[in-house]
């Protein structure tokens, strides 16, 4: 009996030791301390934002991976991910830079609908090694693109949309080989597309470069590149960019190239078979539709109108589906959706 009363007293503490284990590491798990630098980085960001009110959590009696809008590598506890989304609240003047780059372990940097953000991009972003996404969108934030961003060479993902900012696109960003998007729409950007951007990047690819005032024209080396998304609409570009965005086998899918002064002949163009997205609009483009656009069969948004296109629209498989706005105004197209030909349009 002895015997037994021990064996079962040795069973419940091993079994209270297994417990204590496994409520230890869901604790763990749960409330992860991170380093105390990136605490103090965070804590002077929050300052310097004014306390925005959705920082509320951020409070040095809390461990900070357990804080609203940041993330935490598990296995180091360093600060990985940073995301200030749409607060009205957020009084700063310009970025906290010199706080945002104390956190060295930085991968994910949001900074996304905040008016009150002014002043330029800061130079201490580029201590950020280890950073490859970089979104700093719908601010008021103004100046240059700055070359400097060309040493944050982990960037997958670039956005600066929807700013103030201006001057020439940085040739330096050719640099940045690990690219897969880049998005500078909306903002006063002008000059030309720099002639090596992107073209050291392998894989899939998306550009938005939309609502600038960019000229000259579409960089030659853009054949090369293999874009699902490319959007270069409402610029002042020119020429013919059809041999470095155009071609069967390309993956594009998404191609709005419209108010710019795009000219060249589209009838003998071939359009990527997967094309789901289409725009050419308010350009000089002549010559006729290619009959090939029939047989895209993803094919949703299609617009060729304002331009000078002639000769009879090609009907069958997908055309059914676009109304006259997609061809008005042009030079002598006819048939349906439009009035029917003459022999003169023909």
């Amino acid at each position: 009996m002895a015997a037994s009363s021990q064996q079962s007293s040795h069973l419940l503490v091993f079994f209270l030791l297994v417990l204590s284990c496994l409520v230890g590491a869901a604790t763990a798990g749960s409330t992860m301390q991170c380093h105390e630098d990136d605490e103090a980085a965070l804590l002077a960001i929050n300052e310097a934002l004014g306390s925005p009110y959705h920082f509320a959590s951020w409070t040095p009696d809390t461990f900070c991976c357990d804080w609203y809008d940041v993330d935490c590598d598990n296995a180091t506890g360093r600060v990985v991910g940073l995301s200030v989304l749409g607060d009205g609240n957020v009084t700063a003047a310009s970025i906290p830079g010199d706080a945002i780059a104390n956190l060295t372990s930085l991968r994910t940097l949001v900074m996304h609908r905040l008016p009150g953000l002014t002043g330029e991009i800061p130079e201490s972003l580029s201590q950020l090694t280890s950073l490859s996404q970089l979104t700093i969108s719908f601010t008021g934030v103004s100046g240059t693109i700055p070359a400097f961003l060309s040493q944050l060479t982990e960037l997958t993902l670039l956005d600066l949309s929807f700013n103030a900012l201006t001057g020439a696109i940085p040739a330096e960003l050719a640099d940045l080989t690990e690219l897969a998007t880049i998005d500078l729409s909306r903002n006063r950007l002008e000059g030309p597309i720099p002639a090596q951007l992107l073209s050291k990047c392998a894989g899939e690819l998306s550009l938005s470069l939309s609502h600038n005032n960019l000229s000259g024209g579409v960089p030659s080396g853009f054949a090369a590149v293999n874009f699902t998304y490319l959007d270069l609409s409402r610029n002042s570009l020119a020429g013919d960019p059809s041999a470095a965005v155009f071609g069967k086998g390309k993956p594009l899918l998404h191609l709005d190239l419209s108010r710019n002064d795009f000219r060249f002949s589209l009838t003998a163009v071939e359009v990527p078979e997967g094309v789901t997205y289409l725009d050419l609009s308010h350009n000089a483009i002549r010559g006729r539709v290619p009959a090939q656009v029939a047989d895209l069969a993803g094919l949703t948004q299609f617009n060729v109108s304002y331009n000078k296109l002639c000769g009879v629209i090609p009907t069958g498989g997908v055309m059914a589906k676009f109304d006259a706005y997609s061809y008005q105004h042009n030079k002598c197209l006819c048939g349906t959706p439009l009035p029917a030909c003459h022999r003169y349009m023909l």
